[in-house]
């Protein structure tokens, strides 16, 4: 058997962190067995389509790199790829329905469901659509919405790949709506449909599915269908682990998170941690490592925390992992407006420096503008400092004039200018702390810095000369 997975997002809006990772196992689990990875756009619920949502998942899906074997833009043997084009095989799968007296036409009107509900809640029971089938229902005509009809009620069990060994009562099956009175078909019956047509092997999905199982296999029963195999993931939950991660929790779409400097690396990374591991104290995954060693049976059955600051640590890890030349490329959006105009080895000398303290790539300008542009001295990072704020001026003014003067006589290369700052440790007789961070912020201005010989050495020493200067003048 042919390993066949699908994502099938909707077009309501952009893709967030828990629609990815619904990507991104199934994704996993297909290359990894040498299968095929299917995108279909569920687009049935015109009342929630939003204009170019569609474009917005395929560029998101396109930047983390989970590229689809078939599906929108690449196409396949089994489309079309897009709901609303494929009525002609929901009509046909649901003619067979009707012809087994499997499906009826539902006369009621809203109004009408209402008593029905009203008289189940005086009756303090259940609403079950099927306590009102109709007696004669009306021939079908597209004109009013297209009701399953149970066949048998029963118990049904079923083994789910993540969640285990699983069942549900009679009370948990009910008549629904495969088609809707506008002619398009429901997500209940148009997903059964749809992965039966694309020989669909395994249904990735999140865990609010579950209760509707017992619905959707009396389905696959009805239609003669083969289940498929199940995986159901737990939820992302918020920071406090409380409650399913939303939008009040400060969940963010995946295309914010680039945008603010993440790598699509360390973002799969990050979304394949949450829920799953290799059972090694490994962390840092890259995409090819991921699908190596996914395996259903290690997600886990409970909700798995957002954690936004292990994303920003996992991100530095991968930022440290790209050579120099990718960075370069990665980062051309980044660049503070002064850099425009440097040329590609300055900068890239630059960015060599900083590589290792970016946390994410929009950390580039607070990192490297003073490399570029005069900074403005700012003494209230000096008197912010605990250690330096104890200070009084005229030992600062003394400290930065013995710096002045043993800088302006070193060599500055990187080993040169380490050995005059020791020296200066020891003619000083001020702790590493005190002097290094004052020399620091004197020549930057910047909340943090590369190690400081090597912030000089790529500044140079007549800028450095020249900022130290325009430090103590500034007293």
């Amino acid at each position: 058997m042919t390993t066949r997975t699908r994502f099938a997002p909707s077009p309501t809006g952009y893709i967030h962190v828990g629609n990815a990772r619904s990507a991104l196992f199934p994704y996993l689990l297909a290359k990894q067995q040498k299968g095929q990875f299917i995108l279909r756009i569920e687009d049935t619920d015109q009342a929630r389509f939003v204009e170019d949502a569609t474009d917005l998942i395929l560029d998101t899906l396109t930047w983390l790199g989970l590229t689809w074997d078939e599906g929108p833009r690449v196409g396949g043997s089994y489309g079309p790829y897009f709901q609303t084009e494929r009525k002609s095989s929901y009509q046909a799968w649901a003619q067979k329905l009707i012809d087994k007296g499997l499906a009826y036409a539902d006369p009621y009107t809203p109004e009408e469901v209402e008593a029905f509900r009203e008289q189940a809640k005086q009756e303090k029971r259940a609403f079950l659509y099927r306590d009102h089938r109709p007696e004669n229902p009306p021939v079908w005509d597209g004109s009013m919405p297209l009701r399953f009809k149970v066949p048998e009620i029963k118990r049904y069990e079923w083994h789910d790949e993540v969640m285990g060994d699983l069942s549900a009562g009679p009370e948990a099956l009910d008549d629904f709506i495969l088609i809707k009175s506008d002619g398009l078909p429901t997500y209940n019956f148009a997903h059964i449909v749809d992965d039966a047509d694309m020989q669909v092997t395994h249904v990735i999905r999140g865990l609010e599915y579950i209760p509707s199982m017992p619905k959707y296999l009396s389905l696959y029963d009805a239609l003669e269908l083969p289940w498929p195999i199940f995986a159901h993931l737990p939820h992302i939950l918020a920071a406090d682990g409380k409650k399913k991660l939303g939008k009040r929790d400060g969940a963010k779409s995946v295309t914010e998170y680039r945008d603010e400097g993440i790598l699509p690396e360390a973002m799969l990374n990050f979304l394949a941690s949450m829920g799953w591991n290799d059972g090694t104290e490994q962390e840092v995954f890259t995409l090819q490592e991921l699908v190596e060693k996914f395996s259903l049976d290690r997600v886990q059955r409970s909700g798995a925390r957002f954690d936004e600051q292990r994303l920003l640590w996992l991100n530095g890890q991968h930022i440290r992992l790209l050579s120099l030349d990718d960075l370069y490329q990665r980062v051309t959006p980044f660049w503070p407006e002064s850099a425009r105009n440097a040329d590609e080895a300055a900068k890239k000398q630059v960015l060599a420096l900083v590589q290792d303290r970016l946390k994410t790539l929009a950390d580039l300008p607070v990192l490297t503008s003073y490399f570029f542009e005069e900074p403005a001295p700012d003494w209230q990072m000096i008197t912010s400092n605990k250690q330096l704020a104890k200070l009084e001026n005229q030992e600062v003014a003394q400290l930065l004039e013995a710096a002045k003067a043993a800088l302006e006589a070193s060599a500055f290369d990187p080993e040169s200018l380490q050995e005059t700052l020791n020296g200066l440790l020891e003619t000083t007789g001020q702790k590493p702390g005190i002097l290094f961070s004052l020399i620091r912020l004197a020549v930057s201005w910047a909340p943090f810095s590369p190690a400081l010989n090597d912030t000089l050495a790529v500044l140079g020493k007549d800028t450095v000369v020249r900022r130290l200067s325009a430090a103590i003048a500034s007293r």
